[in-house]
């Protein structure tokens, strides 16, 4: 279908996902805020794109919200397994996709209705080493190092997962606000520990295998749910042994369950659901056709 697009949702972290071979136009940073802007566009948080791939099955380019590229994304892996099922791109239950934070392999979960409901992602070793996230700070792990934020000092776990994070605890019984992560989130994100800019998990530990986290998502701000940033705070949890695994992350959006192993590789089981399928219109492609996309191409 010319200009076609399928949305789905993980626990309301939602994506468009795209085959770039069926566009009238390119995916440049312009046309994917115009795409993903929630009052002029289509609106989510992200799109991704299929891609070629010589090392797995498929590939994919995942593109947040202001037009940035991301390596890796845990809600945006399910749903793009569940496209790649509807949409008779594949009728496997299990593959393999390459993105640029690496090789992931997604089990679908099919349910009465023949849809895949729910997914099982691998997805990857995390890794506390400055060098992975990249981080300025000249220390062998990125555990419990101290940051300041203003006149606020904090001690945060750097943890990468393909993709960069910044997991800041609270003690048990003590909780984060919404406000705390608007008021701390972008500053994070942007900090000068963090040259290429970082995802923000602000965490609490609630149970012997469970946690709750605020995110703040680099490049799309606040969200509601994010596989990657629970799969971040949930190693990053472990080795701090204030959880043991198998971990149940709870977010605003939801629930979604991460294995840790003895060696920090991570599987993410969440659930999947479609939105919409649709075709953007003549003129709004002839839009970004001319290179009108929001703040140009």
């Amino acid at each position: 279908m010319r200009n076609g697009f399928f949305k789905g949702h993980g626990l309301g972290n939602d994506y468009i996902v795209v085959d770039p071979d069926e566009l009238d136009f390119r995916l440049t940073p312009g046309n994917i805020r115009a795409v993903c802007d929630r009052n002029r566009g289509v609106g989510s948080d992200g799109i991704l794109a299929l891609a070629p791939s010589v090392a797995a099955d498929f590939g994919l380019r995942i593109y947040n919200p202001d037009g940035s590229e991301a390596e890796k994304s845990g809600n945006g892996l399910r749903i793009f397994g569940r496209y790649l099922y509807a949409v008779r791109k594949t009728r496997r239950k299990q593959f393999s996709v390459e993105t640029r934070g690496g090789l992931v392999r997604i089990e679908l979960h099919i349910d009465r209705h023949g849809e895949a409901g729910a997914a099982t992602v691998g997805m990857g070793r995390a890794t506390f080493a400055p060098k992975a996230l990249p981080c300025a700070l000249e220390v062998a792990e990125l555990i419990e190092q101290p940051i300041a934020v203003g006149k606020e000092r904090f001690r945060f776990t750097g943890v990468s997962v393909g993709n960069p994070h910044c997991v800041i605890f609270k003690p048990r019984g003590q909780a984060w606000t919404r406000e705390d992560l608007l008021r701390l989130g972008p500053k994070l994100e942007n900090h000068r520990v963090f040259p290429r800019r970082t995802n923000v998990q602000l965490a609490v530990p609630t149970g012997p295998h469970e946690i709750f986290i605020l995110i703040w998502e680099r490049g799309a701000g606040e969200t509601q749910a994010s596989g990657s940033s629970s799969c971040a705070a949930a190693c990053a949890a472990v080795r701090l042994g204030l959880v043991a695994p198998p971990v149940r992350v709870n977010a605003p959006g939801g629930t979604l369950h991460i294995d840790v192993s003895a060696g920090f590789e991570l599987t993410m089981q969440g659930p999947v659901a479609e939105v919409a399928r649709g075709t953007l219109s003549p003129s709004f492609v002839r839009t970004l056709r001319g290179g009108k996309g929001l703040g140009g191409i």
